[in-house]
């Protein structure tokens, strides 16, 4: 039974999706290695930090409304599925990711411990998608 916590932990060390846990206030408490190449900030500038640090500034208040109200109620609207989102690299660079998001409960009463997201870059798949409707708009 030890082995489960050290195998979980390479579970998510070595997933190909970002995986970030926050706490019900926001905080980076798990930051994989595939959310460092994602977003540009290792672990250690990663954790303890408000989750803004992905967030585009413009985004934020329906981040933060929509998170407190998942923390509050222990549900989401998009629990589990796919939305397409835009997210912030470290270097400044606007990234285009699709998210799943999913409450984290524990305790004997399953109390709303936080968040997970698992992210992938889809950037270049959405800037290619709107090339060829923009060109095709213009060949009309």
């Amino acid at each position: 039974m030890t082995e489960q916590p050290r195998l979980a932990e390479r579970i998510l060390d070595d997933a190909a999706d970002a995986i970030i846990y926050a706490d019900r206030l926001g905080t980076v408490i798990r930051w994989n290695p595939a959310a460092t190449a994602l977003f540009g900030y290792s672990s250690d500038e990663a954790l303890g930090q408000r989750l803004d640090l992905i967030i585009p500034e413009h985004l934020r208040a329906a981040h933060w409304r929509g998170y407190e109200a998942a923390m509050t109620k222990g549900t989401m609207k998009l629990q589990g599925r796919p939305t397409l989102t835009r997210a912030s690299h470290k270097n400044g660079q606007k990234l285009y990711v699709e998210m799943t998001f999913a409450i984290v409960r524990g305790g004997a009463a399953g109390e709303v411990l936080g968040s997970v997201a698992v992210a992938r870059d889809v950037t270049e798949r959405v800037e290619r998608e709107r090339a060829a409707t923009r060109a095709a708009a213009a060949g009309k």
